[in-house]
């Protein structure tokens, strides 16, 4: 006796619905600062192992990412940050912008490298570079640098290129450095009276052109529109990598660093679906994926590329990641009034 069509179309409705809830994704919305290069990689993992979620990620550039936070303050738009400096990070969590949250397996993750109160958990530190142009250089007879010292060289007039800090993590991990190692009683005077200021002015002569992007000076480098680009350690292995004509420096009066943290949003739209995600984002998974770009990752044990030095043996210039960021926008006013063009 055949079924009346009623129950059949019943019956497939009921069935819809249950295979519609099984394939259903909860959505979360990264905003992230990482290169996208990395991000491709790392969203792929992420993809495979958290099948329940459609990630949302938005690359943004260091300033950009906390303009647009500012900008959203009073209806967030986004659930959680990936890969962020920390020296920005701190001034939302000052602003009540960020929700602690420990993730899955935060205990694995040294003190030095978190907020104790979960306000965010760092994944991994880039280093400030050189990023040399090895044709470039012989063809115009030019030394090779060790250091920031050696940039004052005449020789290098307009030939250099580095990141603006008020755009860029990785400009400002740089100026950060400097205004620590050029002055050893920087914590006991105004910043706009630091000595590296008057180091930055002879650089300044020197300098073709201050950049929006950390990763820019590197690949204008390479493609032989300057000779030397202050970048970061990461870049230059992925141009090397591709075959440009690149060596790297990493400047002998100590490398500048940044980390890169991850955190939940206050106000996050879709909280269960981020906190999911920032689990996995610590993961020893996430972690061996970051280590195979970045110097250093914060997961105990896991090694960076061959292609960058152990991080043990780099002179790794002594950050001060509170004051920085307490005097981030002093900093960034100083250096805008002796050098925005």
């Amino acid at each position: 006796m055949k079924k009346p069509v009623s129950y059949l179309l019943m019956m497939l409705l009921v069935m819809t619905c249950f295979l519609g809830k099984a394939v259903a994704k909860e959505t979360v919305i990264v905003y992230t600062a990482l290169e996208n290069d990395e991000i491709v990689k790392y969203l792929a993992l992420a993809n495979e192992e958290l099948p329940d979620l459609d990630i949302k990620a938005i690359r943004l550039s260091t300033g950009e990412l906390g303009a647009r936070m500012l900008a959203e303050r009073s209806n967030p738009q986004v659930d959680a940050v990936w890969g962020w400096a920390v020296t920005n990070m701190a001034g939302f969590v000052d602003m009540d912008m960020l929700e602690p949250y420990k993730p899955t397996n935060w205990d694995m993750i040294p003190s030095k490298f978190k907020d104790p109160n979960g306000y965010w958990t760092a994944i991994d530190l880039y280093a400030a570079a050189f990023v040399i142009n090895d044709k470039v250089i012989a063809a115009k007879n030019l030394p090779v640098p060790k250091g920031w010292n050696d940039l004052l060289n005449p020789a290098y007039k307009d030939k250099l290129i580095m990141p603006n800090p008020a755009s860029s993590g990785t400009g400002f991990l740089q100026i950060a450095s400097l205004l620590v190692i050029m002055d050893p009683d920087y914590k006991n005077k105004p910043v706009e009276q630091n000595n590296a200021w008057e180091f930055l002015k002879k650089l300044d002569k020197n300098m073709g052109q201050y950049i929006k992007s950390g990763s820019k000076p590197a690949k204008l480098t390479a493609a032989g529109e300057y000779a030397i680009g202050c970048s970061f350690a990461y870049v230059y292995t992925s141009l090397k990598k591709k075959g440009f004509p690149v060596s790297m420096v990493l400047p002998e009066e100590g490398v500048g660093f940044e980390l890169e943290a991850n955190a939940l949003v206050k106000g996050a739209r879709h909280p269960v679906a981020a906190k999911k995600f920032l689990d996995w984002a610590i993961s020893k998974n996430a972690m061996q994926q970051y280590a195979k770009f970045k110097l250093g990752v914060t997961y105990p044990g896991i090694a960076g590329p061959k292609s960058l030095p152990p991080i043990e043996t780099v002179n790794l210039a002594p950050m001060d990641f509170p004051w920085q960021s307490k005097n981030r926008e002093k900093i960034l006013e100083v250096w805008s009034n002796h050098f925005l063009r």
